[in-house]
């Protein structure tokens, strides 16, 4: 193990560590939660799904960071994003079991608020299958657009004050991976599914959870590249 390994272990220790060894820690996460949620959300993804791209260039290229990667602009990204997630997720978490029992099947509303059931467990797949066909596309081209546009920048700060060049970077996406990769096989195979898991669990948790899901958003996104890369040699 190197040495950049045990540091990022460390980092990981020191972060996670008092949530279990401190019930005041704790009862203070469950507190900032529930009466400042997107600014939770912002935090959660901001340092969750950033150290997932960490790990997924850790894979990839042997490190963790390097020149021009952009690490805190990326996490700030991050933390907007997920505070569209958190909101997209009381949207769809409000609106696709009514759908559901718009079309004849009663109680799964009441059921989301409930212990574990078949109800409970059809919402919370019609959930994340809402979720995921009408919101994960458009976050994750635009997350795929925001990286190329720091990357751009040198990974520099400036990045989130320059207009970002969207036509042209939509136009230079790699559309076969994105599409073939990225959609059609990370979506049902892995979102579908893990976001059913997330809205099984309570209001409290679903975030957090959504954000750890970041740390192997990280390893798909660097599988996508090598992927991209394969493509464009060919």
């Amino acid at each position: 193990m190197k040495k950049n390994d045990l540091i990022f272990l460390l980092a990981a220790l020191i972060v996670i560590l008092p949530f279990f060894v401190s019930d005041r820690v704790y009862e203070y996460y469950l507190l900032a939660t529930n009466t400042h949620p997107y600014a939770m959300a912002f935090l959660k993804f901001a340092i969750l799904a950033t150290a997932g791209e960490s790990i997924g260039l850790r894979i990839k290229n042997k490190m963790y960071n390097y020149p021009g990667f952009g690490l805190a602009p990326r996490a700030i990204v991050w933390g907007i994003l997920g505070v569209g997630i958190a909101i997209a997720m009381k949207v769809f978490s409000a609106g696709a079991p009514r759908m559901v029992e718009s079309l004849g099947i009663h109680g799964v509303v009441d059921a989301m608020s409930g212990p574990f059931s078949g109800e409970k467990l059809l919402g919370a797949f019609s959930i994340s299958v809402m979720m995921n066909t009408f919101f994960a596309p458009v976050f994750m081209t635009f997350h795929k657009i925001t990286d190329t546009h720091i990357l751009e920048n040198g990974g520099k700060l400036r990045a989130l004050i320059t207009p970002i060049p969207m036509r042209r970077i939509f136009g230079e996406l790699n559309w076969q991976t994105q599409w073939s990769f990225v959609f059609k096989k990370t979506i049902p195979l892995f979102w579908i599914p893990a976001h059913t898991i997330t809205f099984l669990l309570p209001p409290t948790f679903q975030v957090l959870f959504a954000a750890l899901l970041g740390v192997i958003l990280g390893v798909l996104l660097s599988i996508a590249a090598v992927l991209s890369r394969e493509t464009h040699k060919a």
